[in-house]
């Protein structure tokens, strides 16, 4: 076997050494506030609904990834929606930061940590999560 040859079979390996501890995806709706993950999981910031709204609509422009803090408590990494291919400062993401939605996709799971390829987002009720009496509107404002 020729040098190129093992490094393609090996990388063949690897690939399902990589793939293989992964589950397949499984179909869900998901309902929950749409976070900018830096912000919520760092806690820089109040990162949640009206006081943090400006700053999630920045962080998703920015290329932060969107997620959805879901009902059940749990955070789920957006991937990807309505199957564009624009993850960074997708208009669809920077429509609906901070608003509460339901949304269907799929879901995969990788070592505790929750990702979501929506297909669609089937209810959106806007910014329900009114923040901004509790917490001076971040960043920068009262």
């Amino acid at each position: 076997m020729t040098r190129t040859g093992t490094a393609l079979a090996l990388l063949a390996a690897g690939v399902l050494v990589t793939t293989a501890g992964a589950a397949p995806p499984q179909r869900v709706t998901v309902t929950g506030e749409v976070i900018d993950s830096w912000c919520y999981i760092s806690e820089v910031m109040f990162g949640l609904g009206t006081a943090h709204h400006q700053c999630a609509i920045w962080c998703a422009a920015g290329g932060v990834p969107v997620g959805i803090l879901g009902d059940d408590g749990h955070v789920y990494v957006v991937l990807k929606v309505n199957g564009n291919t624009t993850n960074v400062a997708n208009p669809t993401l920077l429509r609906i930061q901070s608003h509460q939605v339901t949304a269907e996709g799929d879901l995969y799971e990788r070592d505790g940590v929750k990702y979501l390829l929506i297909s669609r987002v089937a209810d959106d009720k806007g910014v329900v999560n009114f923040t901004h009496d509790t917490w001076p509107i971040q960043p920068f404002g009262e």
